[in-house]
């Protein structure tokens, strides 16, 4: 079983930032892959940023160059830095962990981000 907490979301202004927090229970976050995805009202729910076991990085065309995923193996927890958010950044964002045929989900965060 893995549980996973979110936390960070607020409200900010656009060109603003935020640092959302993904913290793990029950297994390491370096042993599987990782990912933020956020869903915004009446919209399906996207991957924002993923990061693999191994470190590598995948990155939404949206957020490409203004978003960081990162992980600390010791506090066994994934990051995301934002950046020159944007009013269209406005969704609930969500922590997942895979772990072979299974999907673990945080209970999300809101970003909401005024023009």
């Amino acid at each position: 079983q893995v549980q996973l907490v979110e936390s960070g979301g607020g409200l900010v202004q656009a060109g603003g930032s935020l640092r959302l927090s993904c913290a793990a229970s029950g297994r390491t976050v370096s042993s599987s892959a990782m990912g933020w995805y956020r869903q915004a009202p009446g919209k399906r729910r996207e991957v924002v940023a993923t990061i693999s076991s191994g470190g590598s990085t995948y990155y939404a065309d949206s957020v490409k160059g203004r978003f960081t995923i990162s992980r600390d193996n010791t506090k066994n927890t994934v990051y995301l830095q934002m950046n020159s958010l944007k009013p269209e950044d406005t969704a609930v964002y969500y922590c997942h962990y895979g772990l072979g045929p299974y999907d673990y989900w945080g209970q999300g965060t809101q970003v909401t981000v005024s023009s």
